[in-house]
């Protein structure tokens, strides 16, 4: 009797993540020549990687800072918000566009977001002024969120008649265009952009971060509060006193701290990581469109599902996935959805329980009524979403998610 063949066990499918970094050995190879250089941090790369991302977004200045939360910290700041005034932010964001604002003593006015695009607009912004009606509203920080930019003109145009200035969180927005062709942290109507270089970002640097903006004088001050506030230009010191050895010649190691700063500096390794992760930023922008461009092919149509999509005329630089689900319709709750999601090797997450329900934020201003963003938070599931996915990658989600829903 011969004996009987003994097929291999099927390799399972890789598990896929909601969303995750694209590192080839170039950006290794990047980062081990950042190594074994002199200077591992505060040296020419941060400059390098700087001038590139101002070219891209076409803003005159850059400034790498930290993270994404320290670039929208700064960006507060640079405001001298004082107590009592107050910054509007739209509820459907993560926790750093608002906790910013408190970080620099400023009060939060939450915004209702449109339920379809979790995006700030004219009319939501023109009832959280009114709910700020009698303080002083300094700053309106509309989210790019997942991509899709909110209008900034329009908004600007309103923030402008209530005396404020607008403060871009384009962290989900490298690489975004609106229908005027305007790019995502230009600061066309803007003060300042903030943007984000976490893995799940875009370009990932680890952790990173920049604000972009057309003010010279403002990028000096943000370059002097993401190191202690220091500056080492004898010439514009307050103190001349402390640029002066004891015989009254300049002092060459002097250092002034006219205001107090952070420690959110850049370091060359991350540079030269995000330098690397830059010159693929076409590549990656093409290749998310592309994913999500199969992923609406594939879902738009079933019953109860829906896509987050840009306004007309935008070219969005995708970061999220964003399924519109009717949970209750389906009868499938939320949880068990991602449930069985995760049994067929597929990961999701919601962005984001609305900020305006945290405790914190509870505590600190009361309970708020505000439907949109409620009614995006009860359909909202962010679907994997990454440059190195392929196309058979998408169809293993869209078929998880219907037996998923089924």
């Amino acid at each position: 009797m011969s004996a009987p063949t003994i097929r291999p066990a099927a390799t399972p499918a890789p598990f896929l993540p909601y969303g995750r970094q694209s590192i080839g050995e170039d950006d290794i190879a990047a980062v081990a020549a950042a190594l074994r250089d002199d200077m591992l941090t505060t040296g020419p790369r941060v400059a390098a990687f700087e001038r590139a991302f101002a070219a891209k977004v076409e803003a005159p200045f850059a400034v790498a800072v930290a993270n994404g939360t320290a670039a929208l910290h700064l960006a507060m700041l640079a405001l001298d918000l004082a107590p009592g005034d107050v910054c509007i932010v739209p509820t459907i964001t993560f926790l750093a566009t608002a906790n910013a604002v408190r970080f620099a003593g400023g009060e939060v006015v939450f915004a209702d977001v449109d339920p379809d695009t979790a995006l700030m607009t004219p009319d939501t912004l023109r009832a959280a002024l009114a709910r700020a009606a009698g303080r002083r509203v300094r700053a309106i920080l509309p989210v790019h969120y997942a991509g899709p930019m909110a209008d900034t003109a329009a908004l600007a145009a309103i923030a402008a008649e209530a005396g404020a200035v607008l403060i871009e969180d384009s962290c989900h927005a490298l690489g975004s265009r609106d229908a005027r062709g305007d790019a995502a942290g230009a600061c066309r109507h803007a003060a300042m952009g903030c943007f984000s270089f976490h893995p799940v970002k875009t370009i990932a640097c680890g952790e990173g971060g920049m604000i972009t903006t057309r003010d010279p004088a403002l990028a000096d001050r943000l370059m002097r509060l993401r190191s202690h506030g220091m500056q080492r230009d004898l010439g514009a010191f307050q103190s001349p006193d402390l640029a002066c050895d004891t015989d009254g010649g300049p002092a060459p190691w002097a250092y002034e701290m006219p205001e107090i700063g952070y420690n959110y500096r850049l370091t060359d390794m991350q540079c030269a990581l995000g330098l690397s992760q830059f010159a693929k930023l076409d590549a990656f922008l093409a290749r998310r469109a592309a994913l999500v461009g199969r992923y609406r092919a594939r879902l738009i149509g079933r019953r109860g599902v829906d896509v987050l999509a840009p306004a007309s005329g935008q070219t969005p630089g995708w970061h999220l996935l964003v399924a519109l689900i009717d949970f209750a319709a389906i009868g499938a709750p939320r949880r068990v959805v991602m449930e069985r999601l995760r049994a067929h090797g597929v990961g999701s997450q919601v962005h984001y329980v609305p900020v305006h329900r945290q405790t914190y934020y509870r505590d600190r201003y009361g309970a708020l009524d505000l439907p949109g963003a409620e009614r995006f938070y009860a359909r909202c599931l962010s679907l994997p979403l990454f440059p190195d996915m392929t196309d058979a990658d998408v169809d293993r989600v869209v078929e998880a998610l219907d037996a998923a829903l089924a």
